[in-house]
């Protein structure tokens, strides 16, 4: 049920990020702003972009749902939660960049970089996923 709340909250700060682009909002003083910007490159910027970019995502979409059905037929249920973060994240993003071409960020983490809150919730997917598999192979 959270992991609904935040894609939700994710799409909604999507649609405000772009209207208000002209604005910049202290969310945590001067560390964390709320602040539009288009990302045309995956993660990080990294200069990856185009149909190219879309097609892969895709696939990789389409393979963690398969490693999902793998799991939950497996009764490996603890790893469909991290999953599911990763899964939707991407979609939220995969979504933007289908309708615009681009994925819409708003969190601008001083000092790093501006990303969103579907990158965050398949940066947690990621961490949890890897936590819960090691403490399984020790």
């Amino acid at each position: 049920m959270a992991i609904i709340f935040f894609v939700s909250l994710d799409r909604c700060l999507k649609v405000l990020a772009p209207a208000n682009q002209d604005q910049q909002f202290n969310l945590i003083g001067e560390i964390l702003k709320f602040n539009y910007q288009a990302n045309y490159n995956i993660a990080f910027s990294l200069p990856l972009a185009g149909q190219v970019l879309v097609i892969l995502l895709i696939l990789i979409i389409l393979a963690l749902v398969s490693l999902g059905l793998f799991y939950w037929f497996k009764h490996k249920y603890d790893r469909l939660a991290p999953l599911c973060l990763i899964i939707l994240g991407a979609g939220s993003n995969l979504l933007d960049r289908l309708k615009y071409g681009y994925v819409i960020d708003y969190l601008d983490l001083k000092y790093f970089t501006v990303f969103n809150l579907a990158d965050a919730m398949i940066v947690t997917g990621v961490i949890l996923l890897i936590i819960i598999l090691n403490k399984k192979s020790a």
